[in-house]
């Protein structure tokens, strides 16, 4: 039996690294590094999460590319459940992300391809209830899935399951107000700082916060190298992330929700899950890609064991 089924777009990140200054058009410009490696919100949030120790479903569609097939078999080979993972029957391919790290900002160039094609019919709602937890991951991204992921997430509620959502952005910016009806049924959000702003309608953090407890149980706004915001009711804790070397940081927002999840589900107290999840993040970076650092988990083990005794945090809470 599976602990979370993740609903979401599996693709693969291409990350070209060293960039010259300027990007003239009509050029031949050369990077200096290359990182092939899993993308994605949802398929980044299940492989980590699944190494974390927590059983994966992971629901989703590809196209019978070899683009799709390596992505599959990057989640499968940590144990993540690709059984309900969909081939399309269109000509259309699996979607493909090129990020391009640029000074202090970076370029994301993604093609859907058949992320834009899952639809609901395509998902096992019998695989979904026998999950204790339900995760979305890029709610703008899912074009055909969208008119029905309030219907799933009501589903999964009165089957009894415990929710999360990250919508990631909206290519669009049009940050369209059927998301709120959705987050009357999420028991976690995950916005970054921009988003939850953009999901609220203001330039103001303590405002969207406001706006979001009132639609969600808990926010938790991540928020990058500063201290990441909890929020449930009337109640909210801060905590910064550990301070290390910085590889890239595709990913890491993603990482934290699996560190957050991982937690949670173990009845950890909300504090704790975001020091968890901070940590988890903080470790994502220190490799190129949002899965590449999590591909040993002696040495993550190692690092978030480190950390969690300096934050005389007590007992760890991850085996291995």
């Amino acid at each position: 039996m599976i602990e979370v089924c993740v609903v979401g777009e599996l693709n693969l990140d291409l990350i070209l690294y060293g960039l010259p200054k300027e990007l003239p058009v009509d050029r031949e410009l050369l990077a200096s590094g290359l990182a092939f490696t899993l993308g994605s919100s949802s398929a980044i949030l299940a492989h980590n999460l699944c190494v974390l120790g927590t059983r994966v479903g992971f629901i989703s569609k590809i196209g019978g590319d070899p683009l799709g097939k390596i992505a599959v078999e990057r989640l499968s080979a940590v144990g993540v459940d690709t059984s309900r993972v969909k081939q399309a029957t269109s000509k259309t391919s699996t979607g493909l992300t090129v990020v391009l790290p640029h000074t202090q900002h970076r370029y994301i160039l993604t093609y859907p391809g058949t992320m834009f094609e899952m639809q609901y019919s395509d998902i096992d709602m019998d695989y979904v209830r026998g999950a204790r937890h339900l995760h979305l991951s890029s709610f703008f991204l899912h074009r055909a899935l969208r008119p029905r992921i309030l219907n799933l997430f009501r589903q999964a509620k009165e089957a009894g399951l415990t929710t999360s959502l990250d919508t990631n952005d909206d290519p669009e910016n049009l940050w369209g107000q059927d998301l709120h009806e959705v987050l009357k049924h999420v028991d976690l959000f995950f916005p970054n700082d921009r988003e939850a702003k953009k999901i609220a309608r203001t330039s103001d953090l303590s405002e969207a916060l406001n706006f979001l407890a009132g639609l969600c149980k808990i926010v938790v706004v991540k928020r990058g190298s500063g201290s990441a915001i909890c929020r449930r009711g009337d109640e909210q804790w801060s905590q910064a992330p550990p301070s290390v070397n910085i590889a890239d940081d595709v990913g890491a927002g993603d990482t934290f929700n699996a560190g957050f999840l991982y937690l949670y589900l173990r009845g950890g107290k909300l504090e704790d899950c975001l020091a968890f999840a901070n940590i988890a993040a903080a470790y994502s970076v220190t490799k190129e890609g949002g899965t590449e650092a999590f591909r040993d988990r002696a040495e993550l083990l190692s690092f978030m064991r480190r950390q969690w005794a300096s934050m005389g945090r007590g007992t760890f809470p991850l085996n291995g």
